[in-house]
């Protein structure tokens, strides 16, 4: 019989990742308008820094995004240009250009924009922007522009 080899965990894999993009990001400036033109659809977020255990992302959003609810984590709204909304089943929140919002963990709600939003996201490594709802706009996740 051949011989045996050990393979590293999926764990130990994506760890060894995050450290080297960690480092390759140590030094770099991140330029929110040149990364904001590189995405090109609606309700998909991308990575652009990590700090500790939490991600920035930038999210270009239109239209309505689907009820959903983060159970573990809060999830935090900055607007860096346009307008939005995020509804509760109870009220609504406006928000415009240099805006931040923090909806609390579990609280069900629904983003949407009626012209085009930029917005950054903080929040923990891992976290679906759809939260345990699977829809067409759940996006991959830990994409890194």
């Amino acid at each position: 019989m051949g011989q045996q080899r050990d393979y590293p965990s999926p764990t130990l894999i994506s760890r060894y990742l995050r450290e080297t993009k960690r480092k390759e990001m140590q030094d770099q400036v991140n330029n929110l308008t040149e990364k904001l033109w590189q995405i090109k659809e609606h309700w998909s977020p991308r990575v652009i820094a990590e700090l500790n255990d939490y991600q920035f992302k930038l999210v270009k959003l239109q239209g309505e995004f689907v009820w959903h609810s983060h159970p573990d984590t809060d999830e935090a709204f900055f607007v860096l240009s346009g307008e939005m909304k995020i509804l509760f089943r109870d009220r609504e929140i406006s928000l415009s250009e240099g805006d931040l919002f923090i909806v609390p963990k579990g609280q069900e709600h629904k983003p949407l924009a009626d012209s085009e939003c930029h917005v950054m996201l903080v929040e923990p490594r891992g976290v679906v922007n759809t939260g345990s709802i699977e829809s067409n706009f759940t996006a991959p996740n830990d994409v890194w522009i």
